[in-house]
């Protein structure tokens, strides 16, 4: 249950009930049918306005105090328990249909750009660099200005996909 208004309805009704958070927490001792009630720390935690407020709590909380001000559960707290429409427990495909792809720059691209993009690890593409260097080849798309890399991203995905399809 969460509190309405920050506690303010609570606060006013325990005012209204000539109630502190001693005589409250005794009061829901009295009310509780185990004889336990709610301790003064735990009252004050939610009728409180301070940083060490709490927003949200028990049912069973909630009953005691709204009880203890004589008022209704609903005058002082709302359902803040969220209540999913659909199972979590089986795996439902986020999003429908056919991913677009990002739309490819007309531009040279660093390597972490590139990483971005492919969604890929900098260490993947270093490699894949490596790796087309041992068998003698270019990596597709990868370009040396001075001693820096740069990479073309349509060559980039056009040897990925002719690698992907051989």
């Amino acid at each position: 249950m969460r509190r309405l208004d920050k506690g303010t309805p609570i606060r006013k009704a325990m005012q209204a009930a000539g109630l502190d958070i001693p005589r409250l927490a005794a009061r829901t001792k009295e009310l509780d049918e185990k004889g336990k009630g709610l301790s003064p720390a735990y009252v004050g935690f939610i009728v409180g306005a301070g940083k060490s407020a709490r927003e949200e709590t028990s049912l069973r909380a909630a009953e005691l105090i709204a009880g203890a001000v004589g008022r209704e559960v609903a005058d002082l707290f709302e359902d803040g328990s969220p209540v999913s429409g659909e199972s979590t427990s089986t795996r439902i495909p986020q999003t429908k249909g056919p991913r677009s792809p990002a739309p490819l720059p007309d531009r040279l691209m660093d390597q972490s750009e590139l990483a971005e993009f492919l969604r890929k690890s900098s260490s993947w593409i270093d490699a894949q660099i490596k790796e087309a260097r041992e068998q003698g080849r270019v990596w597709p798309g990868l370009i040396y200005v001075g001693r820096s890399r740069r990479f073309d991203p349509h060559a980039v995905l056009h040897g990925m996909r002719r690698r992907s399809a051989a």
